[in-house]
């Protein structure tokens, strides 16, 4: 295994690329009692239109799919596999993103059997005509859910106000329509496509000693025939640079009105580090402007515009990225008239030196936070 020290912190980062292609990152925390495991594939909601194996021409499947594909994998002949892990004594999850699909577990006892059945969860599927229509009506439920949701209708409503032609602006389960049209020949093909191990990486932070931990990790691999997979084609889209809709007015039922201001980012970094190094000092320049502690924010929240919902936040992915402002407020035209005014004139901001050192020391803080939190590592 490869080895990557932080002598810093005095820790050491284990990874492998398995010969069926699987990435693998353990990382061993001393004196510590949980251990967290996340799997995830590089298949997302986005993800609709694609060469399947073997095939030369794109398919387009229905929206929502990698999101139902989700709910399916935690079904087995043996039953639900997330009460295996409850007789395990670990907690089981999963969710889907615009990019990813991932399963995890969070355990203080049985490990190595933990890891052992995530890969499982992953690496088998069972579908039958009966089990896909049971769980659209379950889907059809959440969906309506998330209807009722303002801070998510107001969150996905500002994404689909920026793009004209990305996937990023159709909601992650797909509508009632779409999840109606998914079938096993769908299912199969995505699954067939994006849950190969070459497709995903394994991550194991907490409780857990490195070479036993590789050892259960190959162990289980080597028993299961993989055929090599090139790699995936998606679907290429040209995303115009301009938005797609100015403004976008919601009406619901709720105590207090929401706003939040969208701004489309183009040009998408290639490089990871360059993606990363934008996303951080975006971010940074966010928390100066517009956290708790910025003299806009007090400004604000003594005029009464804003409250502790109040914020912003930088969101990049591999083919999109936009930054999001807004929160409650009593005075919503007079907040939305005050942040254009703002933007408008941001070149005219000057950040002290006070301000920026301040800002970058708790940035670094809570990354060193971020280091006792288990769930935290692994999510990133």
């Amino acid at each position: 295994m490869e080895v990557i020290q932080y002598k810093n912190i005095n820790e050491n980062l284990y990874h492998k690329r398995l010969s069926n292609g699987l990435e693998v990152y353990l990382l061993p925390k001393v004196g510590y009692l949980k251990t967290y495991g996340i799997i995830s594939t590089n298949f997302g909601s986005v993800d609709t239109c694609f060469k399947a194996i073997n095939d030369n021409h794109f398919s387009t499947v229905p929206n929502g799919i990698a999101h139902f594909l989700e709910h399916k994998m935690f079904e087995s002949e043996k039953g639900d596999i997330s009460q295996r892990f409850a007789q395990l004594g670990a907690n089981t999850n999963a969710f889907t993103s615009f990019t990813r699909t991932s399963y995890l577990f969070s355990t203080v006892d049985h490990q190595y059997e933990c890891i052992d059945l995530l890969m499982e969860l992953v690496q088998n599927i069972y579908l039958t005509e009966d089990n896909i229509e049971k769980e659209k009506g379950i889907i059809n439920q959440e969906i309506a859910m998330y209807d009722d949701d303002p801070n998510w209708q107001i969150y996905f409503s500002s994404i689909q106000n920026l793009y004209h032609l990305n996937k990023v602006k159709i909601d992650i389960a797909g509508d009632q329509k779409s999840v109606s049209n998914i079938y096993i020949n769908d299912l199969l093909k995505c699954y067939n496509t994006f849950y190969h191990p070459s497709n995903m990486m394994l991550f194991i932070v907490g409780n857990i000693d490195a070479d036993k931990c590789i050892e259960v990790i190959e162990s289980n691999q080597n028993n299961k025939n993989y055929i090599a997979q090139k790699n995936i084609v998606r679907e290429q889209i040209i995303e115009p640079e301009t938005i797609f809709k100015k403004e976008h007015l919601l009406h619901m039922d709720i105590s207090m009105e929401q706003i939040i201001l969208s701004i489309k980012v183009n040009h998408i970094p290639d490089n990871p580090i360059d993606r990363l190094k934008r996303e951080v000092s975006i971010n940074m320049l966010l928390d100066i402007l517009f956290s708790s502690s910025s003299n806009i924010y007090e400004k604000w929240e003594k005029e009464g515009l804003i409250n502790d919902t109040f914020g912003g936040s930088y969101t990049s992915e591999r083919d999109y990225a936009f930054i999001q402002i807004g929160g409650e407020s009593n005075k919503i035209n007079e907040l939305e008239s005050h942040l254009l005014n703002f933007m408008n004139h941001i070149n005219e901001i000057n950040i002290s030196n006070e301000e920026f050192n301040r800002i970058k020391k708790s940035t670094i803080g809570s990354m060193i936070m971020l280091l006792n939190n288990p769930e935290g590592i692994g999510n990133i």
